[in-house]
């Protein structure tokens, strides 16, 4: 028989009253990353120029390098005619000098807290050969991890029209670093950064991205701007086991770029809370003729739902499995599964595996707990 049983049962908080975010930009999203849910959108897969957030992919390329070791951060590569001529051109710059040679670890740093242009061409260029060839690339990335309104032409975000993106597809990219490299994101969170070049004095800048300095918990990502598209941000916060991502484009200055994001930050913070369901319970599922009292049920992973404070009550979280269970099972089987329902519509449903192996217990043992059965029932 198919048993359904209420695992947990969640209190009911007092009714909050909250009105409807707005903001200035012209494009936002923000995530609670852990559940997935999309707590605000505004023109969300509206195609943008991405400036300096295209930066986020450009570090992506050279972090799956990394990690795959065919890359290390000590390698050096040369500057070229081409990227000291970028330094010198007006956008923001780390400052290299021509012929020198600059370890990966640099270049990574020039371009996440300084956001150097020309730091990002002699990245490219030492990874692919040419910006055009990195651009490939970063395309090819952007493909496999599922961008659907993408396409980079270089490395650094200037202007170029088909040079875009989505606040979608960047908070999705952001999302994809944070999670595959969280050793080499802790640089997002590095709040200057003092390049000691050769041949020229050493330079000193500070991360572009304000939030840093605030007392909220934020750890990167990226800032941007262009005259055709306005101010951005990708801005990420977390606090224990929530981390929240925003990203907005089209702010008309840096200091409302600043507001924006911090009020969208703080909506998703204020309005909604993130409940979690361990992998670590135990989910106990009567057995009947085999050699262990209870199958020990558990959760592949933790479970993430993300609702609006004042509306709680509305969650119901349900283990479904058959029970009693009969039959050899081997650790990793799958029971049944959990679900979560909103309002009574199912909006999560993760597997229940087991835990041990179990096997059927002998012929005499079999007949000696029926008997049992019918004596004491």
């Amino acid at each position: 028989m198919k048993k359904i049983f209420f695992l947990i049962i969640l209190l009911i908080l007092p009714s909050l009253t909250h009105s409807k975010i707005s903001t200035s930009a012209s494009q936002a999203i923000v995530i609670d990353v852990n559940s997935e849910k999309i707590l605000y959108e505004k023109n969300s897969d509206q195609k943008i120029s991405p400036a300096s957030m295209t930066k986020i992919m450009t570090s992506i390329v050279a972090f799956d390098l990394i990690k795959k070791k065919e890359l290390s951060i000590n390698e050096k590569f040369l500057v070229s005619n081409k990227a000291w001529r970028m330094s010198k051109s007006g956008y923001s710059s780390m400052f290299i000098l021509p012929n020198d040679k600059i370890s990966v670890l640099n270049l990574l740093k020039g371009i996440i807290i300084v956001s150097g242009n020309d730091a990002c061409i002699v990245l490219a260029e030492g990874i692919a050969g040419t910006e055009a060839a990195f651009a490939d690339l970063m395309n090819e990335k952007a493909n496999e991890i599922g961008l659907k309104n993408t396409n980079f032409t270089n490395s650094s975000g200037i202007y170029d029209g088909n040079n875009f993106s989505t606040v979608s597809d960047i908070a999705m990219m952001s999302i994809y670093m944070i999670k595959n490299y969280p050793e080499l994101y802790k640089l997002y969170a590095e709040k200057q950064f003092t390049w000691d070049r050769t041949g020229g004095e050493p330079i000193k800048q500070g991360n572009r991205n304000v939030l840093l300095y605030r007392n909220i918990g934020a750890d990167g990502i990226k800032t941007g701007h262009l005259s055709d598209s306005g101010y951005s941000l990708a801005a990420t916060t977390k606090l224990n086991d929530r981390r929240i991502i925003s990203v907005i484009s089209g702010t008309k200055s840096s200091s409302e770029r600043t507001k924006e994001s911090l009020k969208l930050i703080n909506y998703a913070k204020i309005r909604y809370d993130l409940l979690k369901i361990s992998k670590d319970i135990d989910i106990k599922i009567k057995s009947w003729n085999i050699n262990v009292g209870h199958v020990i049920g558990k959760l592949r992973e933790d479970v993430f739902i993300t609702t609006e404070k004042r509306k709680k009550n509305k969650i119901k979280i349900l283990a479904k499995v058959k029970e009693p269970i009969k039959s050899n099972i081997k650790k990793g089987d799958v029971l049944g599964k959990l679900e979560v329902y909103y309002d009574n519509e199912l909006i999560k449903s993760k597997e229940i595996v087991s835990n041990t192996d179990a096997k059927k217990v002998n012929f005499m043992k079999r007949f000696l707990n029926s008997i049992s059965f019918f004596v004491w029932g």
